[in-house]
């Protein structure tokens, strides 16, 4: 079994890149014929999120996830396709890129397989070579953290990505780190999301991070988009992996913005003849707003509208203080809109059988028809007369005479007994006889 698998061959998507979950672009020009004059960039993916735009100058014939060489400095490096054509240019446009003005490096070649080779080593490298420099800058006592190394593909050169909170002087890092590698070194400085970006990972809500997968950059992100959204300020709900704010805060702000352009301030005092209320929270979309008595804490909580508070708001403004907070006279009933199994497929019970009890059921021997019929032939017959009187309760001091029949009816009942019941004796006597 295990042979027939080993040669099935593997199959692999045309519209996106092997590297799923890295900034995939998918390329829904890929299956329409391609015009006479087509655009000769190509879109390059390095380690992780690291993308490069070249130009094929040789019109090498390229397919997407073809691994290629490519034009470095120094030496090359190696890569793999994930876009190509007119999309090319799009996407250049989209990271704030000038086509025109561009340094555009070429493609030199399909990576052959001693490129391939070359380049696995250098990866081999790459963990052990970032625990090493982070011992180094641990002993050289500079305040920053390596987060990532990359080699380049012909091991000529090597890309450290590093986060620092103030200027570091690594000056004397890079001539430590060339002495102990025999490479090139380049210090590149990121920050803590692309650092998330770059390594990866799945976030509280079960989907990998938006960082490393769709977004290309980063908005900022503040408090007011909580407050905006009402949603709890506390630092570890907020917060991502990257140990900011989650940038998924952003995401539906303008919507909750827009649907709050016409409710009153919250920090407006309501005042009616029975006391004070105070804003407690506000359910957006249901445009209801709760108030308390007390300003700290939730007591007396009472669910208003949002133009009952406006209402209220405008009578405090003319002097004017009402009943109570909520006007009853306009008062509708709310019907909560709750769960109802209309269908009834979610139902356990819907798989149990509900004949099995009465098919499992034993049944009940009952005579056979040779003592059904006896039983009819010594049954004693009612007295017609005696149809529509009383039952009769049983006395000491009854008759003699129906004491009798009685006495009577007793007797034919044992005897109908020891008429059915079989003789064990005459049975053992002819097993013994046989």
């Amino acid at each position: 079994m295990d042979d027939i698998i080993d040669k099935v061959p593997e199959k692999k998507c045309t519209s996106c890149s092997s590297r799923c979950g890295k900034l995939d672009v998918f390329d829904w020009l890929a299956d329409l014929p391609q015009p006479g004059m087509t655009s000769d960039l190509v879109e390059v993916q390095f380690k992780n999120t690291r993308k490069g735009y070249f130009k094929n100058s040789n019109g090498i014939r390229l397919q997407k996830g073809d691994i290629v060489a490519v034009e470095s400095s120094p030496g090359h490096d190696i890569g793999e396709v994930t876009l190509m054509g007119e999309l090319v240019a799009l996407q250049m446009k989209k990271n704030n890129l000038n086509a025109k003005t561009y340094d555009f490096q070429r493609v030199y070649r399909v990576a052959t397989p001693a490129d391939i080779e070359k380049w696995e080593e250098a990866k081999a490298l790459e963990h052990e070579t970032m625990l090493e420099s982070r011992r180094i800058a641990e002993r050289l006592k500079l305040n920053m953290k390596i987060g990532d190394v990359e080699y380049q593909g012909d091991r000529t050169k090597a890309i450290f990505y590093y986060i620092a909170d103030e200027r570091v002087d690594f000056r004397e890092l890079i001539k430590v780190l060339a002495d102990r590698f025999r490479v090139r070194i380049e210090m590149r400085q990121i920050g803590a999301r692309q650092e998330a970006g770059r390594i990866g990972g799945i976030g509280p809500c079960g989907r990998e991070l938006c960082c490393s997968t769709w977004m290309t950059n980063f908005v900022s992100v503040t408090t007011n988009a909580a407050r905006y959204q009402e949603i709890s300020l506390n630092p570890q709900k907020l917060a991502g992996q990257c140990g900011k704010l989650k940038c998924c805060l952003n995401y539906e702000l303008d919507a909750y913005i827009d649907a709050q352009q016409d409710f009153p301030d919250t920090n407006v005092m309501l005042e009616v003849r029975d006391g004070n209320f105070y804003h407690f929270k506000t359910d957006i979309f249901k445009r209801v707003m709760w108030f308390t008595t007390q300003k700290d804490i939730p007591a007396n909580m009472t669910e208003v509208s949002v133009d009952r508070v406006k209402e209220v708001i405008a009578m405090n403004r003319r002097g004017q203080r009402p009943d109570q907070l909520n006007d009853e006279s306009k008062a509708r009933p709310v019907q909560e809109v709750g769960y109802a199994n209309v269908i009834g497929q979610d139902d356990l019970t819907r798989f149990d059988d509900k004949n099995r009890n009465q098919k499992n059921k034993p049944r009940r021997k009952g005579p056979n028809r040779e003592q059904q019929n006896n039983r009819g032939e010594n049954r004693p017959v009612p007295n017609a007369n005696a149809v529509n009187q009383p039952p009769m309760a049983r006395d000491n001091s009854a008759p003699a005479a129906q004491k009798d029949e009685n006495a009577s009816r007793q007797q034919r009942n044992n005897n109908n007994k020891r008429r059915f019941r079989p003789n064990r004796n005459n049975n053992k006597n002819r097993n013994d006889q046989a």
